[in-house]
């Protein structure tokens, strides 16, 4: 089955109890698609951070949550990060 990686950084990675995760892919799946299915595994902790985040795929920044994704690729959660 087609899938992608989704890593989780900082908070991310705290509100998804995980570093990293396999998704799987059905035909035609977006960014979108992705974001709801680990807001659906990992519940209101992770969806907090995901309102907030930023995202790259396969290390470009996502500037729209509906474009599609391909198996293999790697999707980056990037929450807001603090400091000076």
């Amino acid at each position: 089955m087609p899938e992608l990686t989704v890593r989780y950084f900082a908070g991310a990675r705290a509100a998804a109890g995980v570093p990293d995760e396999n998704i799987p892919l059905t035909g035609g799946a977006t960014v979108a698609d992705v974001l709801t299915l680990v807001h659906e595994r990992h519940g209101e902790p992770l969806a907090r951070v995901l309102a907030s985040a930023s995202f790259l795929l396969d290390g470009v920044a996502v500037r729209d949550r509906g474009i599609p994704v391909r198996s293999g690729a790697l999707l980056d959660v990037l929450p807001p990060f603090a400091g000076g």
